[in-house]
């Protein structure tokens, strides 16, 4: 059996996704709220062989996977693995794939939309201009500026190359140290130091793991110059948060374009919402219907290959 346990808000119920789905064998939904409560998720997963996994909120830990012994495989719509125990899947041999570079487009232009934004105070002119008046601030032309793109993936490749088409100088570097990498997608590797100094944009499209938590903290805000913009479209752990609101605040960086948070739905008293050099989406940047389609295509794809014992993309487990 496959089961679905957390499709909230639902985007497998009957998709073509959950059509080939159901040719492999007995598929179960759950589109209801409540898979981030353990005890829950461990309900809903039951005796299910295969689980495919839709949002964060449902955390796979070692807990869940003791407690659903027939478990053999997690297949993740989405690159992050942050909710899953891969040590854990390892030990009790549970193969864990996800679908890398489906939403790589989707996310690295909603990155430049936010750089951009920032940039050009689209936002605070926006409602100026409502509000009756006719705002004249300066704006940053990209153009002869210098990126740094944090996370040489798919998706920080295809943000290197947007910010060469504006003009930009691209400096990059490679949670893996792989220099070699980074110059094939034309950046200029950099230690973070160097680049958190010299850019007048960041960008971070890095994995959650305990290195990376907190990857921007307050010396490297420090580092940055006041009128410089750091976006954020990987998770939001990868920034102390209370650093980011006092530099913000204070004026130390020119603004931030955050489509990731500590807590999501983000909090209505969320001092960020507050601050005007900020521009802010709800982790909707991979929100297309090309992402959503082929993304669920491939988790599914991704079952059939391990159910042929030949599982791809693999993250945890037997990789074949």
């Amino acid at each position: 059996m496959i089961v679905v346990p957390d499709d909230f808000p639902s985007v497998f119920q009957e998709s073509i996704a959950h059509e080939r789905a159901r040719r492999i064998g007995e598929v179960r939904v759950f589109t209801e709220r409540g898979a981030e409560d353990e005890a829950e998720l461990v309900r809903r997963i039951g005796d299910a062989r295969i689980a495919i996994n839709i949002r964060a909120h449902a955390r796979f830990t070692e807990a869940v996977f003791a407690s659903c012994p027939t478990l053999e495989m997690v297949s993740i719509w989405g690159t992050g693995t942050d909710n899953v125990d891969l040590e854990a899947a390892k030990r009790r041999g549970i193969t864990v794939c996800n679908t890398p570079g489906v939403n790589a487009t989707a996310v690295a232009e909603h990155t430049f939309a936010l750089v951009l934004a920032v940039a050009r105070k689209l936002c605070s002119v926006d409602r100026a201009m409502r509000a009756g008046e006719w705002p004249r601030d300066m704006l940053t032309q990209l153009h002869g500026k210098t990126l740094g793109v944090f996370g040489a993936g798919a998706i920080g490749a295809k943000v290197a190359a947007l910010g060469r088409a504006f003009g930009m100088e691209t400096l990059g570097w490679s949670a893996r140290g792989d220099a070699r990498r980074v110059r094939a997608l034309g950046m200029v590797p950099g230690a973070k130091e160097q680049i958190l100094r010299r850019a007048d944009a960041i960008t971070l499209h890095l994995r959650l793991t305990p290195e990376t938590r907190g990857f921007i903290g307050r010396d490297a805000l420090a580092l940055m110059k006041p009128e410089a913009i750091l976006v954020n479209t990987g998770r939001g752990a990868l920034v102390d948060r209370d650093a980011l609101i006092e530099a913000l605040a204070a004026g130390r960086i020119a603004g931030a374009g955050l489509d990731v948070f500590h807590e999501e739905p983000i909090g209505p008293d969320d001092p960020l919402l507050k601050l005007p050099n900020t521009v802010l989406s709800p982790h909707n940047a991979g929100q297309t219907p090309e992402v959503r389609r082929d993304g669920l295509l491939l988790a599914v794809e991704n079952v059939e290959h391990f159910l042929s014992g030949k599982p791809t993309h693999v993250v945890a487990g037997l990789s074949g």
